[in-house]
């Protein structure tokens, strides 16, 4: 069975003139419907007694922890990857926790005589 033939005319737009709108396009998915999302399962339930409590935890740039320690951007650098402070990769930088921060300085403390 041969497919039904379109002239160029009615699968070319007109061009727009000066001051006017263009025709409205037809959407993606005309006549489908909507796709639907996974819905998750639902979590054990457990009494509140058993729920552990959330901590926030608050993340600080490498520049901040440079600020706040006043040293360069390096030198935190060298922390993070000598292991001496810890820190996590988000992409392509890194995200220290400010309890790292200050583990590191409670335990770089050095008493002078």
């Amino acid at each position: 069975m041969p497919l039904p033939q379109h002239s160029a005319a009615t699968t070319m737009r007109r061009p727009v003139q000066y001051g006017q709108r263009p025709a409205p396009r037809p959407a993606m998915n005309a006549g489908y419907p909507a796709p639907r999302l996974p819905v998750a399962a639902p979590m054990a339930q457990r009494p509140a007694g058993e729920r552990p409590s959330p901590r926030p935890v608050s993340f600080l740039t490498v520049a901040e922890v440079a600020a706040i320690m006043r040293v360069s951007k390096m030198t935190v650098y060298r922390l993070v990857h000598g292991g001496e402070m810890a820190a996590v990769r988000v992409g392509r930088s890194f995200r220290v926790p400010e309890t790292a921060v200050r583990e590191y300085l409670s335990e770089a403390r050095t008493d002078v005589a």
